[in-house]
């Protein structure tokens, strides 16, 4: 009996890998949430005569408020833990998903409402990774950490390329506010699912095994209490500003924000407008860079922890983010410049591929430097990628208006270039620690 029991433990996945899984599901549903407004944009712009331009402010309302509470929400994470963050925060978000489809028809001040909406689902997002980010610090040892962000981020990429189909879907059988109020209901139950079955630390899960919570101690760096609190309360916030390696993934993080949302806000208009597919295609071939990005994530957090263990820790943490975002310049440029729209579909999904290679890099880097205020590096650091993102929502349409919507894109190549450079200043050996 005893073998088979034995047997049965070692094929059983262990349980940071559960949580993490469902880490990446509330992420998906976090972009199911967020880019959902993208596919319905067709139709509420429509419907209230709305431009393109306008559209644009929508969606960098969501992002300021994202980014503006990227730090207050990796505070609230530090102090309360991710279990009743994330919960909390799904509660929220579900709140004001529904609150989009509540427009008014014919409501005149509609984009101003919108903006409203739209960046209180924001501030409510914020708190997903920078409470995934504290939640791997605690949980996983740091040879695992590549992989579980890959696994957190490759939500990213699967809520988003199941966001089109699934929304087209319900716009032509229900209507756009349908869209909304289903996206609600599944973040609902998404909140409710994570704060059963989660714990902020191993040592507070009653259905840990013994041998698991004993891996993941001996490789911890911090000591965290049965309250899952650390001994040091203080944040060193002069610490964190004055880090190199903080400085510059913030920078490269914002031209990777930048670059990303450029799919996520425009990709569906660009391909539907500029590249004359009709709405079922467009959908399709949106679908696809989301894919990519989903293999993206996993493989890159695959290939990190690999490289980092054979060949140290910056080689693994820094080559694979340095080579993905300039490989990605160069397949926006091409990409953009294919002649036919299936063509340019195709090379741009596999730059969103690539580009995601980089994902899970930016976020062990920030629990490897970190430790116990991983998740407010993590919230600074992702920050610079929403207000990268804020931008691209923007200006995006204002670029494509007078320059030529190949000039979006290279604007993009560029900015995912200098991303690329910014990695050679990273080193995630330098540890924050308490002043």
């Amino acid at each position: 009996m005893a073998p088979a029991t034995t047997t049965e433990a070692r094929a059983r996945l262990p349980l940071r890998y559960v949580l993490v899984v469902w880490l990446g599901v509330l992420s998906a549903i976090a972009f199911l949430d967020r880019t959902n407004i993208s596919v319905a944009a067709i139709s509420i712009g429509r419907e209230f005569a709305i431009s393109n331009t306008r559209l644009g402010w929508v969606f960098s309302a969501f992002l300021i408020g994202y980014g503006s509470f990227q730090i207050p929400a990796g505070i609230l994470a530090r102090r309360l833990g991710p279990r009743r963050v994330l919960a909390f925060a799904g509660i929220w978000w579900a709140a004001f998903t529904t609150l989009t489809a509540a427009v008014p028809p014919g409501f005149e001040a509609a984009v101003l409402l919108l903006v409203v909406v739209r960046f209180a689902l924001g501030a409510g997002e914020a708190t997903m990774y920078p409470a995934a980010s504290q939640f791997v610090e605690r949980w996983f040892p740091i040879a695992e950490r590549g992989r579980a962000n890959g696994i957190i981020f490759a939500g990213v990429g699967f809520g988003s390329a199941v966001t089109p189909y699934i929304v087209t879907q319900i716009i032509l059988h229900l209507g756009w506010r349908a869209s909304f109020w289903i996206s609600a209901g599944i973040g609902l139950l998404g909140a409710l699912v994570w704060y059963f079955i989660a714990r902020d630390t191993p040592e507070q899960h009653a259905r840990i095994s013994t041998s698991e919570r004993s891996h993941i101690l001996a490789a911890r760096e911090v000591t965290v209490t049965t309250a899952g609190k650390t001994r040091s309360s203080r944040i060193p916030w002069s610490r964190l500003f004055a880090s190199r390696e903080v400085v510059a993934l913030t920078l490269s993080y914002f031209s990777f924000g930048y670059v990303a949302w450029i799919y996520f806000a425009w990709l569906f208009i660009y391909l539907a407008q500029v590249r004359g597919l009709n709405l079922k295609a467009s959908a399709t071939y949106t679908m696809i860079p989301f894919v990519a990005m989903t293999i993206g994530c996993l493989l890159g957090g695959v290939l990190s922890d690999f490289i980092a263990t054979r060949f140290g820790l910056r080689a693994g943490r820094s080559i694979v983010p340095g080579l993905a975002l300039a490989c990605t310049a160069v397949l926006l440029v091409i990409g953009s410049r294919a002649p036919d729209a299936r063509s340019a579909a195709l090379i741009l999904a596999l730059g969103a591929g690539v580009l995601y290679l980089a994902q899970s890099g930016f976020w062990a880097v920030a629990a490897d430097i970190g430790r116990e205020n991983t998740s407010v590096a993590s919230g600074i650091v992702n920050m610079g990628g929403q207000l990268g993102g804020a931008c691209t929502a923007s200006l995006t349409p204002v670029i494509a208006s007078h320059y030529g919507w190949t000039m979006s894109f290279v604007t993009a190549a560029v900015l995912a270039l200098a991303g690329g450079i910014a990695w050679l200043a990273i080193d995630p050996r330098r540890q924050i620690v308490a002043e």
